[in-house]
């Protein structure tokens, strides 16, 4: 049984930072790519990026500038650093396995994600 807990979310103003923290535990195969989705108000899950074996991180073109991917492999530890945080990036963020075939879609069951609050 696998699960994957993102935190470190929280309120910051327009142009702050946060990193959020994703770990893994259980059955987890080692290694997997780890994507962030994130949940705006009113609107449905979405992907945000993709972060690979080597930390590389692919992402919607919304974040990808801003958002940049890392990860501790031996302690199962997936990292997303966001800078230059905008009231739009506002929302709950997960952390899952995207499959490969739809990185829209996940693995897991879905956690409770971190609340990330950014203010004009």
């Amino acid at each position: 049984q696998v699960q994957l807990v993102a935190s470190g979310g929280g309120s910051v103003q327009a142009g702050g930072s946060l990193r959020l923290s994703c770990t893994a535990s259980g059955n987890i195969v080692s290694d997997n790519a780890i994507a962030w989705y994130r949940q705006l108000t009113g609107k449905q899950r979405e992907f945000v990026a993709r972060v690979a074996l080597d930390g590389s991180t692919l992402a919607v073109d919304s974040v990808r500038r801003r958002f940049t991917g890392s990860r501790d492999n031996a302690r199962k530890v997936v990292f997303l650093q966001m800078s230059r945080l905008e009231p739009e990036d506002t929302g709950v963020y997960y952390c899952n396995v995207p499959l490969s075939a739809n990185w829209n879609q996940a693995l897991h069951s879905w956690g409770q994600g971190t609340q990330v609050t950014v203010s004009s």
